[in-house]
């Protein structure tokens, strides 16, 4: 078995907590027929816990009900994040998707492995589907562990232009033509391969050197929209910007000398800022933001739904496009709940008269509800993964295929 291969079902070790006898053992035949050979049950949720504390077992994937007697499936998942126990686990319920997704919140708060919810009764597809997701411990881990760098070591390689964006294109629903591309730093390191923002973003921003990497990234952006646009690709490109670079007097003047010099129009240069940036009261950069617009480059408030602003405070931004972020978007079309917020979010933005950019559409049922719901523009794994410059041609090709 390779590290990215599914461990088989019949290897893993599974934990039913489920008070009702029925609901349990239609639970139990469902997963033998699916090839599972070790299963536990517990009728309430301590005698959950003290199977999954039993250091002589191990559990890989727990299937826990909401509504227990003794101890709730939502204490349990507090003691669980509590614990160094690694089982992942699966939450299910009858009393409705609003009391599921509100404990899938806090689930994902507490730092326990979710890896996913569904309302009674289970199905066969639904079980399979859950169990496909789950991943050892050991290959979670190594996703999360990332170099340690110093600070003058990335500066070392931004001035040894190490720093390189890769693009993820953006999808028009209507017409699923591509319109543009989101650049996303990569740092292409000689040790350590691609290595993405966490590792780098955080030393840059503390420290006050955020506006190397950032120039360095607009600088190759624009290189890169100049060579689609020989090429015949009339993309925009869209750039995220910090709340320093947005600070810096005269950004607007720098950015549009940057195009001029590549003989860009500023339509096709588009800003991000994110949602809580664009709460800001700080007067250079609603100064830089008001000017950007004026010099025609477009303006996109990035995750939307996650700062609590109001209508008031957004309206003092000029922007074009609301995206909105993909905590309301990935599973939106299972999640009855996720599926009313992401409705508010795509009729405010229709109301304001701004195109909505949906991130994070991961699945053919999430694009079609985006779609049937009237959202203008998708982004996300569905799609595409941000790729290379030199790849954006071609996928483009096999993209127009299907449409």
């Amino acid at each position: 078995m390779t590290k990215n291969d599914p461990v088989p079902i019949g290897d893993l070790r599974f934990l039913i907590a489920e008070d009702d006898e029925f609901q349990r053992h239609w639970l139990n035949v469902m997963l033998c027929k699916l090839g599972a050979r070790h299963i536990a049950e517990a009728e309430n949720g301590r005698i959950a816990l003290d199977l999954l504390q039993d250091g002589r077992s191990s559990i890989d994937i727990s299937f826990i009900d909401l509504n227990m007697p003794d101890m709730d499936g939502i204490e349990l998942v507090r003691h669980l994040a509590n614990s160094d126990h690694e089982t992942a686990i699966v939450l299910t319920s009858a009393l409705g998707s609003a009391l599921l997704f509100s404990v899938e919140t806090m689930t994902k708060a507490y730092g326990v492995h979710l890896l996913g919810t569904f309302e009674k009764p289970a199905t066969p597809e639904i079980l399979q589907d859950l169990i496909a997701q789950y991943e050892p411990p050991a290959a979670r881990q190594a996703k999360k562990s990332l170099p340690v760098f110093t600070l003058q070591e990335i500066r070392d390689g931004i001035r040894a232009g190490q720093f390189e964006p890769f693009y993820q294109p953006k999808v028009e629903l209507a017409t699923g033509k591509v319109k543009a591309v989101e650049a996303f730093v990569r740092w292409r390191h000689p040790q350590y391969g691609l290595v993405t923002p966490p590792a780098f973003i955080p030393i840059l921003e503390a420290s006050g050197h955020m506006e190397d990497l950032t120039w360095a990234v607009v600088e190759r952006a624009i290189a890169a929209c100049r060579r689609w646009h020989d090429d015949g690709l009339m993309l925009s490109v869209s750039i995220n910007l910090s709340a320093t670079s947005l600070a810096e007097p005269g950004l607007a003047e720098k950015i549009l000398a940057y195009i001029t010099q590549h003989g860009i129009e500023p339509q096709y240069f588009t800003i991000e800022i994110t949602e809580l940036m664009a709460m800001t009261d700080v007067p250079v950069c609603l100064e830089n933001l008001a000017r950007l617009r004026m010099k025609g480059f477009g303006l996109s408030v990035d995750d939307y739904g996650t700062a609590h602003s109001n209508v008031q405070q957004l309206l003092r931004i000029p922007f074009l496009d609301l995206k909105i972020d993909r905590s309301f978007v990935a599973g939106a079309s299972q999640n009855e709940q996720m599926h009313i917020a992401l409705s508010s979010c795509l009729e405010l933005a229709k109301k304001l008269r701004r195109n909505s950019v949906a991130v994070g559409v991961e699945t053919r049922e999430d694009w079609d509800l985006l779609r049937d719901l009237g959202c203008t523009y998708a982004q996300g794994y569905y799609i595409a993964k941000p790729m290379e410059r030199d790849a954006i041609p071609g996928w483009i090709d096999e993209w127009s295929q299907f449409f």
